[in-house]
């Protein structure tokens, strides 16, 4: 299945929109200085050659490694000490501006706007943890790699990751061909006390991932809520966390077309809520393979396991043939604040990483 990125309803930015974007962002520059746009795998391209160019020559060793290598597919999102890549930390601030004015051509300015909270969010981990916090709780132990040379001419991929991080990307001929896994995961899911120059108090960096699949969950009949319902009890986490390719059981929860028309569109709202983190031209693209899968959006299925309200373990999935969402909230916050801790991923069902899918799928 084709999964090249398209023509857009929107016109895509170009590098130096994004690092003005980016940079404005961080109060560094201001919105006006907008110029010419350009395909996103051209901006992308321009991003990580700028930032290859300002590294050191060991730095380049670090960041830049064969499209083929084997850590391409070696993703986690779990807080360890060894990852692939060059980190924030390790970077001047001119260096650390270019990095993530790369991660702003990877993704849209919501996704921006999460990445950078999620990043924020260690430095309350690292403050509410103290001493057993170690040095593994760090905003700036988010690690950037590029595999293969960044151009128009040959494959490459670019990888963010950290601590509820990982967000990865292909491309290949100049165009973007596949953005997952994407994950992204929050703790604290709600931010409840304030933190000096951190997320105030009530933020929720995944609200809508969480909050309109309660929606569609209370907008269920009685039947409809039964056949949604695939576990009483909430998993521990999503499932494969850190394989190459997704799961590829067959789909299980009530499908599309079974709900409302109201009902339809909370879950096309849900899928929209993960497309948003996306730059345009992908988040239309996955519409349209679901459109076009066959079955189109009635092939896909929505399930529900755990409790029903917040405050307790809750998770749920959301597939079709061309991808699968999964979100579990049932881990405590640092303070012991019960099912405030969320994991939530996009996978691509035709294969991670532009790989071939794994067989049985």
């Amino acid at each position: 299945m084709l999964r090249s990125v398209g023509s857009s309803r929107r016109t895509p930015l170009c590098l130096a929109c994004v690092l003005a974007l980016a940079l404005a962002g961080m109060g560094l520059l201001a919105r006006s200085a907008l110029v010419q746009p350009v395909a996103p795998g051209a901006a992308l391209a321009e991003a990580a050659g700028a930032f290859l160019a300002a590294l050191a020559p060991e730095q380049v060793a670090r960041v830049q490694r064969p499209f083929d290598d084997p850590q391409r597919t070696d993703w986690h999102f779990i807080p360890k000490f060894a990852r692939k890549g060059l980190p924030l930390r390790e970077m001047t601030p001119a260096q650390e501006k270019l990095a993530l004015g790369l991660l702003a051509a990877a993704v849209s300015q919501p996704g921006f706007a999460k990445a950078r909270s999620i990043m924020e969010l260690d430095e309350i981990l690292r403050v509410h943890e103290g001493a057993s916090a170690r040095n593994i709780r760090d905003p700036k132990r988010y690690f950037f790699t590029i595999f293969g040379t960044p151009g128009a001419t040959t494959p490459w991929a670019l990888s963010v990751e950290g601590h509820h991080l990982s967000l990865n990307f292909v491309l290949r001929d100049g165009r973007l061909v596949d953005s997952t896994p994407q994950f992204l995961g929050a703790n604290p899911a709600e931010v409840r006390g304030a933190l000096p120059g951190l997320p105030a108090a009530g933020t929720r960096i995944l609200r809508d991932e969480e909050q309109i699949a309660f929606d569609l969950l209370a907008a269920l009949d009685a039947g409809q809520r039964a056949r949604a319902l695939i576990a009483a009890e909430c998993p521990k986490d999503i499932r494969a966390a850190g394989t190459p390719q997704p799961p590829a059981e067959p789909p299980a929860g009530i499908p599309h077309r079974d709900l409302t028309p109201a009902q339809r569109d909370i879950l096309h709202r849900l899928v929209d809520a993960y497309c948003a983190s996306m730059v345009a031209e992908v988040a239309d693209e996955r519409r349209a393979l679901i459109a076009a899968a066959p079955g189109g959006w009635d092939a896909l299925h929505f399930a529900w396991a755990g409790a029903t309200a917040p405050g307790t373990g809750h998770y749920y999935r959301v597939e079709g043939p061309t991808f699968v969402i999964e979100f579990v909230n049932v881990q405590p916050d640092a303070e012991g604040n019960p099912a405030n801790h969320i994991h939530c991923v996009w996978r691509d069902r035709t294969g991670d990483f532009d790989l071939p899918a794994v067989a049985g799928d």
